[in-house]
């Protein structure tokens, strides 16, 4: 079988910081790669409607990266998706680096990669 996209997910916990941070790690990811943005987005929670975090998010051309942030248990879900060209690999390589760099207390739990948009022969 042959596949169309990569879909890379990214399980962290110890994570200190807010949504506009993490949007604009996000963003100096995709920056640094050979994907175009054409839109990004943080909505934070304050807690009262829904959990106390942020959710982020960069539309590209080919796909999505995003952030999702539990932020009172300090865990952080990051997704990378791309269906084209571009390796998501190395966006959520740039990303990891970036947050290791800047909060050296934190955890990757789990990194997970898939094949998507799968097609048969």
């Amino acid at each position: 079988m042959k596949s169309k996209g990569r879909h890379i997910t990214l399980d962290y916990c110890g994570f200190k910081g807010d949504g506009d941070w993490m949007l604009s790690v996000l963003r100096a990811a995709v920056s640094r790669s050979a994907a175009r943005e054409v839109h990004a987005h943080v909505e934070q929670f304050d807690g009262i409607q829904s959990p106390l975090g942020f959710a982020a998010v960069v539309l590209i051309d080919e796909s999505h990266v995003s952030a999702h942030c539990y932020e009172e248990e300090g865990i952080l879900a990051l997704d990378c998706f791309t269906c084209g060209g571009v390796d998501p690999a190395g966006i959520a390589d740039d990303i990891h680096q970036q947050l290791v760099d800047a909060i050296p207390a934190i955890k990757l739990v789990q990194r997970n990669e898939i094949d998507r948009f799968v097609m048969e022969g």
